[in-house]
């Protein structure tokens, strides 16, 4: 992982220049919300042909799986919502509709902001879900 280095002008002068990890970049979830990492797909096809970055870009704007990277702290708490508890957990690939969330945009691809229930299902692994363009 890459490290950010702040400059003096932001911080004590006294200080040293605090690195941050990427994950501590990332937004932190707030209410019942998740931080969900669309899935890039493939990056090479069946017979060998690599895409490009846009057309991987693409699919991943497209996709409908993705890894939950954080999850608010209120996400799952409502018992009569969720009586059984939570339906994911960090770390989970987990299936949403298309045009749910919000999408943020970052370097390197996007992330989407999640409520909890918006979460359709778990998966084991994101490559067993045809995306749309491969149909």
């Amino acid at each position: 992982m890459s490290k950010l280095i702040l400059p003096d002008y932001l911080g004590k002068k006294e200080e040293k220049a605090k690195e941050l990890s990427d994950m501590e970049k990332l937004p932190k979830p707030t209410g019942w919300r998740m931080l969900i990492m669309p899935h890039t797909g493939i990056r090479k096809t069946k017979g060998g042909v690599h895409l490009t970055d846009k057309a991987q870009e693409e699919i991943q704007l497209t996709t409908n799986v993705g890894l939950v990277l954080k999850i608010g702290p209120d996400a799952y708490k409502d018992k009569a919502r969720f009586p059984e508890g939570p339906w994911c957990k960090e770390r989970d690939w987990v299936l949403f509709a298309k045009y749910a969330g919000s999408r943020i945009k970052i370097d390197g691809g996007e992330l989407r902001l999640l409520n909890d229930d918006e979460v359709l299902a778990v998966v084991e692994d994101p490559e067993d879900i045809l995306h749309a363009t491969y149909k």
